[in-house]
Order: structure tokens, then sequence, then C-alpha cells
């Protein structure tokens, strides 16, 4: 399921109605598009769904014409459905900079979504600090020339009232290194400079193989894309529940910026995601590895704040109130369960960390920004090819079983 179609605004809940015709007259007013349908532009020739590469991947640094990180001037523009927005919401939360970059969630934009995300759950459907309709607008602000989707999470420049950095791939790292000025002292260090090389390796396994393999399979247009892409998922499952056996989380004692990114899809696997993905090979919760380290990281106010099951799995559309017969899974059975009695966490894993109290590595005392600080990697699934950014390409030098850093975090 794409982004879009997971979040049911409070407007709509309470029967107010963002039309169709209301977000048309909207669009014509600010000059949108409507918003291109992935199903129908981003397959190859096999029936594979090749996500569309970032528009707006200009880095956060140091260096003349970097984006340079400033307290107030930027917010995040995220879904609650979206695991690539969920993520930047968490990492700004853990650090500390709630007061430096703002949020808001996006939300349909008509009954149909044809403009894509908007502010349905606003005042006059608009975003109340910007004064925008839809977050395409940032993205013609900032490039005329745009066709392609607008996608969450989206930075946007608040003064400018233009799209920023839309790359999820590295968004986080940009929040962790580049505003690490704005963060306490001894704020947790989810990418430690000396680990960086294996953390970013691990990222760009994990967005083919976890990440959009979800997507892979719910787009393909072919079985060969949807059982190549189902196989890939839970082969690489199995090497995470196995590599998670012997760690506590995927890098060690300590949660880094990989743990954020795993976390995101897997707690919606089994109660939102297989509604798209045919028969379910294996659910979550019987991965004993996989489900005790999903429970634990939900213990974390930003991650359960920001991204829980029971909001994930009650958010859904809903059938019409006059159907009695069928009604979903969602509807009739995990409206009605007791998920924190479902995801308690049993502080099992704790025992495989030699620091079980504290699950975050901290920055030391005196350390200075230009000492931390580093040059953000670049990407291939930010490539203009589709060739590159076939999921083949999404390879590590070391099995994604073992943790190269063993003993090291």
């Amino acid at each position: 399921m794409s982004c879009e179609f997971n979040n049911i605004s409070k407007e709509e809940e309470k029967g107010i109605t963002y039309t169709d015709a209301e977000a048309e007259l909207h669009a014509k007013e600010v000059g949108v598009d409507p918003r291109p349908n992935e199903t129908l532009v981003e397959i190859d020739e096999r029936g594979a769904f090749i996500r569309q590469p970032n528009a707006f991947i200009k880095p956060f640094g140091d260096k003349p014409g970097d984006n340079k990180a400033e307290a107030g001037r930027y917010r995040i523009y995220w879904a609650t459905g979206c695991h690539w927005s969920n993520r930047p919401v968490i990492v700004r939360d853990i650090l500390g900079l709630q007061d430096v970059i703002s949020d808001i969630k996006v939300s349909h934009s008509g009954e149909t979504n044809v403009y894509g995300h908007g502010f349905g759950n606003q005042p006059d459907h608009r975003d109340p600090v910007t004064g925008a309709y839809f977050l395409s607008e940032f993205y013609k602000r900032a490039n005329p020339d745009f066709k392609g989707r607008a996608t969450t999470p989206t930075l946007v420049d608040v003064v400018n009232k233009t799209a920023v950095n839309n790359d999820y791939h590295r968004l986080t790292n940009y929040i962790e290194v580049q505003f690490r000025p704005f963060q306490p002292e001894d704020a947790p260090d989810l990418y430690p400079k000396k680990f960086r090389k294996e953390i970013d390796e691990f990222n760009d396994w994990l967005f083919p193989h976890i990440n959009n393999s979800h997507y892979r399979m719910a787009f393909c247009q072919s079985p060969e894309a949807y059982f190549e892409a189902y196989e890939d998922f839970y082969e690489s499952l199995d090497k995470l529940e196995k590599r998670l056996e012997t760690n506590r989380f995927i890098f060690g004692d300590y949660i880094t910026d990989a743990d954020v990114r795993l976390y995101v899809t897997l707690v919606r696997w089994d109660v939102n995601y297989y509604h798209n993905i045919g028969p379910v090979h294996k659910p979550i919760y019987e991965y004993k590895n996989l489900w005790g380290y999903i429970r634990e990281l939900n213990t974390i106010p930003a991650f359960h704040n920001n991204c829980n099951a029971k909001e994930l799995a009650l958010s859904g559309p809903k059938r019409d109130k006059k159907e009695k017969l069928f009604r979903g899974f969602n509807e009739r059975i995990l409206s009605k369960l007791d998920f924190d009695a479902f995801w308690k966490y049993d502080g099992e894993r704790a025992a495989l960390s030699k620091n079980p109290d504290e699950v975050y590595l901290r920055h030391p005392k005196g350390e200075t920004y230009e000492e931390y600080a580093s040059e953000i990697s670049t990407t291939i699934w930010n490539s203009p090819s589709w060739e590159d950014r076939n999921p083949k390409n999404g390879t590590l030098s070391v099995d994604a079983s073992i943790n190269p850093i063993q003993g090291l975090l």
C-alpha cells in the first residue's frame, strides 16, 4: 500500500468530506498537477516495481552550496502510514530536537487523493504554517519542472516555502550529524562516526530487501516480480532473525540509525502490510528474536508515539457502516485485541547487552561538532538510472546474518 493511502483524517472520521471538486479548485488555484500513478510509471519491462529516485537530495553539510542546519527553519511533512516518513520524526525525538525541527502530518487531498498528499486534517484544508493546500506545491516552487510524486518525508524550508530534502535514504543521517549542535550534549549517538561505513552499507542493503519489499510485492505487475520480492524478503528476515539471536540490536548493544529503519517496516507488517502482499509465509510474531526486538523498541516513547502497531492497525479504511456481512480482519479482530498485552516486552533481550540498562551510546562530554561531523555518503538508490535502482544491487560485503562490528558497539 502506498504511503498516501493509510491515513484517515479526523475530519473524515467525523464525516466531514474533503471533496474531489474542492481539491480540483485548490489545484487550479496553485497550479499543481494530479499525482502520477506508480503502478503505471514506475514498473519495468519485467513487471517489477522500481521506485522513483528522490527529487531533492542536496545534502546538509559544511561545504559551500550545502543545506545548512538551522533551528526553526525546517518542518518535516510526514504520514502515519508511511514508514519512510516515520524515520526522521523518530530520530528527531530521540535526539531532543522537537523545538528545532517542527513537523506536520499530511493526509488525503479530496476523496480519491488525486493530487496526492494534502492537508485534509487541517482547517480549510491548508497547512497552517505555509498556507499550502498540497505537498507538491513545495516541490513546484523548488523546481517548476518537477513531474514526479511528491513523497513523504519531505523537509521543507518554511521561510522560502520550498522543498529542501526528501531523501529518506540519508535524511536521518543529516539530522543526526549536521543538527548535532542543537542536540543535548549527552544526546544518543545513533550514527557513531567510526562505524558509519558499516551502517551505511547495511542500510543500503536493508532498503531493497526489507524496507521496500512490501512495495515490490504490492505494486509489481507480474508473478515473476512478485515471487522474486517475496522470497527475497523472507530470506532476508531469516538472516536478521539469526543476527538478533546474539545481538540486542542490529549492531550490538546500542540502538543505531539502522534499528529505526528496520523497526518501522516490521512493526506494520502483521497489522497493515499483509493486506497487499498475498499469502503470508510467516507473521513477524513467530520470529522469536525479531518479535522480541521490535517489542523492546516499542517501549521507547519516540518509537511508540510516532509508529505503533495499534494506530497502524486501526487507521486503515473502514467499510460502509451499512455493510453487515463482510468486515476486514483489522476491523473484526484487531480492533478488539489488547495491544498493550500482546506487545508487552518481557525484558529478556537486555541480557544480550553488557550494559542492560542503557539502550543508547551517548556522546562523550566535551565532544565538538568538528570531531563528530563528516560528509554523509551518497547512495545508489538515488541514481536516475533504473538499472542502478534494481533490487539486485543491494549487496553486503558480509552476510546480513553477521554483525561485522560484533563486540565493538
